[in-house]
């Protein structure tokens, strides 16, 4: 499995077009496990973006997705950075 945990920054007011644009553009991502978008309780201009997937290539190939292109011309313009990325091995219990 391959994780990725990301912090992205917005233009101020703008996180919730953010937010709208990654949801309806990670729908039906092949090998995707887990795709969730997280406010910041503090920063009112960042999201926390948590995801599992099958296999970092899984990963990469989703990035090149209609839906997933798509998501990211809308989200762009509101979009003023990111900060910390990591890539995590997630750990599933049986």
């Amino acid at each position: 499995m391959y994780g990725l945990i990301s912090q992205m920054k917005t233009l101020p007011g703008r996180r919730n077009e953010v937010i709208a644009a990654l949801l309806a553009g990670s729908k039906d991502m092949p090998g995707n496990i887990t795709y969730l978008i997280a406010e910041d309780m503090e920063d009112k201009t960042l999201i926390w973006i948590t995801e599992v997937w099958r296999t970092k290539t899984d990963h990469a190939n989703s990035l090149q997705l209609e839906s997933v292109q798509e998501a990211i011309g809308k989200a762009r313009p509101h979009i003023n950075g990111f900060g910390t990325r990591i890539e995590t091995r997630p750990v599933i219990s049986d």
